[in-house]
Order: structure tokens, then C-alpha cells, then sequence
């Protein structure tokens, strides 16, 4: 696994709009607030042109520009860490027209997470990169940065960090009036742990294994396209064994358990070590089934632990996670902690 160089003061931060860009005035507002935040902390920040482009159609332009615009990045020696600005639907169109032979030579840290997850796991199960998953550049945006960011920003550096399970969550959405919008935490956090049929159930999990973390709304795209190298990197890694970090968006019961069968049956769960999923954003069902019932129905079969609502996702705070690396993750009584080993 390639860990790329950790973030320094006398190098860059570069952001893209991988999917969608700027939406507007508070957007651009939030932008330039990150950029500032950045500045006090002796960072500069290096933006591509799609990220002011304001978004047309969920784009903030076409596939082949933002590819482009990705590549510019990797190739300028000064940038150290790549953040997306924002999520959005249209990543996987810029797939397509990226060298990955290019990014491989030239490895840098790849940061975000929903849409970008197109681009972080392929980094990662393509390319051997380690990636991070956590909050898109916007988010830096905010007025008062959450502790969690802090944290983001130590890992960048190359501190291997306990993170520990934060107390309350943002559980709605709330729109953004100013731009500088910080979370509105109003949800206690609150882990759950699932056990395999015939596990002792003291309350408390203990799972190690290589991180593979993403949303699961953009995995299902991958499954069969020339992007899926899971058979060859599972097989790579089956010592160490796979760790699964799933969080959806939108998907419903029925999408989520036939979404995890196709993924089960195309083989992507061999080399299991277990299983952590973070807190739906959009979940609804028609036939009255819970989260838990429809990860069970799938997943329950393969015997391995399960722990539900962690802390990564689109309800923040979120941990930062990192793709590739050995991860270490205890969950006991409702909250729990994760460490990455870089190796």
C-alpha cells in the first residue's frame, strides 16, 4: 500500500470540483472561508477553475474537464492533499478520462466522501493509493471548526490519531443561509453492535483488518465495470483481511439488501473480517423493515460482527478514514474508538 507524503507548511493544498462546484453565492462564501482558516494555519490553497464555476445540471463541468483538472493537481510538485470541494451525483463520468497511470506516479492525499468515494475506493483497490474519507473542502467552510476537522487536519500531517466516538450528531439537514454554518448537533450517538449467531454477546467488538470505506450509492456503480479490481485486491490483502466501512445516502431497504447481495454474490466479501456501517443520511422502507433487518438478511449468513450508526457519513461529525490502511476498531456500550496503521 502507497501512503502518500503527509502534509507539510511549505506545501499545497489543492481542491477540485470532482462532481459538483460552487452553487451559488453562499457557496463561494464557504470557499473562501476554508481558504482563509487554511491560511491562519500556515496552508495555502491551490483551486482549480470548475471549483467557482457555478454547478449546471449537478456539474461543475464536463467529465473530461474535471479530469483535467484532477490531473493539473497531481502534477504540480508543490500539492500535497487533493480535497474534493463537494459531493454531488456525476463523479463517475470524469473516471472515464483520468491517467491513473499519471496519479500512481505522482501520489498525493485524495480527500472526500458521498460522491467522491468514485474516486478515493478506485485510488485505492485500483492503484494501491491509501485515501481518506471525510469531509469534502466545503465543510471547512464553517465559521468555528468542529473538533473532527482538527483531526482531519493531524492525520493529513501524518499523525496516526485515536478517534474516539463523539457524543451528539447532526441529524437533519439544515440549510445554509451565510456560508459559514457549523453543525447543528441534536442526536445523542449511539452504536450498535451485531453479533454473529453463535458469538458470545458481551456488548463489546474488537475488529482488525484493511479499511475499504466508501457510499455505498456509488459502489453498486462500480461492481463489472474495468474499475472493478476487488477480485485482485482482496486476494493481495486476504491475510490481513478486509474491514468494511459502508454508509448509504439514499438508498431504501430493498436497494440496500439487494445492493449488498450483488456485492456479496460478485465475490467483493470473501476475506471478510466484519463489517461497520455508519448512519443513513435518506433511509425509508416499504415493508416496515429496519436498517438493522435488512443488513442481517444479507450479511447475517457470514457469520462475522456488524456494528451500526458509527461515526462517518453523511450525518457529521465523521471520523476521518483512511482507505488501504489497517484499521483497528473497538465498539462497546454505544460508543466505541478506530486507529490506522499505515503499513
Amino acid at each position: 500500500m502507497i501512503y502518500p507524503k503527509s502534509l507539510e507548511k511549505d506545501y499545497l493544498i489543492g481542491v477540485t470540483a470532482t462532481s459538483a462546484g460552487c452553487d451559488g453565492e453562499v457557496d463561494l462564501v464557504r470557499l473562501e472561508s476554508g481558504i482563509n482558516h487554511f491560511k491562519e494555519l500556515g496552508y495555502s490553497v491551490e483551486v482549480t477553475k470548475n471549483v467557482r464555476t457555478i454547478s449546471q445540471k449537478g456539474r461543475s463541468s464536463d467529465a473530461r474537464t474535471r479530469a483535467k483538472e484532477l490531473e493539473e493537481l497531481f502534477l504540480k510538485v508543490g500539492v500535497r492533499a487533493v480535497i474534493a470541494y463537494n459531493g454531488g451525483d456525476y463523479l463517475v463520468e470524469m473516471l472515464s478520462f483520468v491517467d491513473f497511470n499519471l496519479i500512481k506516479a505522482n501520489p498525493k492525499w485524495v480527500q472526500g466522501y458521498s460522491d467522491t468515494t468514485g474516486l478515493t475506493f478506485i485510488l485505492t483497490t485500483n492503484c494501491d493509493i491509501a485515501t481518506l474519507y471525510a469531509e469534502n473542502f466545503s465543510s471547512f467552510g464553517m465559521k468555528n471548526w468542529h473538533y473532527s476537522l482538527e483531526n482531519n487536519i493531524k492525520i493529513l500531517e501524518g499523525q496516526d490519531l485515536l478517534q474516539e466516538s463523539f457524543s451528539e450528531y447532526q441529524d437533519a439537514y439544515h440549510e445554509r443561509i451565510t456560508g459559514y454554518e457549523e453543525y447543528f448537533l441534536d442526536t445523542k450517538v449511539q452504536w450498535e453492535n451485531l453479533y454473529p449467531a453463535n458469538a458470545e454477546k458481551t456488548d463489546e467488538i474488537n475488529m482488525q483488518g484493511r479499511a475499504l470505506v466508501g457510499c455505498l450509492d456509488v459502489i453498486l456503480c462500480l461492481i463489472g465495470t474495468r474499475f472493478d479490481k476487488m477480485k485482485e485486491f482482496i486476494e493481495k490483502y486476504k491475510s490481513d483481511k478486509i474491514l468494511w466501512f459502508l454508509e448509504s445516502f439514499d438508498l431504501s431497504s430493498e436497494s440496500l439488501t439487494r445492493g449488498l447481495w450483488q456485492l456479496k454474490e460478485a465475490g467483493w466479501f470473501e476475506h471478510a473480517a466484519g463489517f461497520v456501517f455508519g448512519r443513513p443520511a435518506m433511509y425509508r422502507s416499504d415493508y416496515d423493515i429496519t436498517y438493522e433487518d435488512a443488513v442481517l438478511s444479507v450479511l447475517g449468513e457470514l457469520d462475522l460482527p456488524i456494528i451500526l450508526e458509527a461515526d462517518f457519513g453523511h450525518k457529521p461529525p465523521q471520523f476521518t478514514m483512511m482507505n488501504g490502511a489497517i484499521a483497528h476498531i473497538h465498539s462497546k456500550e454505544g460508543t466505541g474508538s478506530i486507529t490506522f496503521e499505515r503499513r
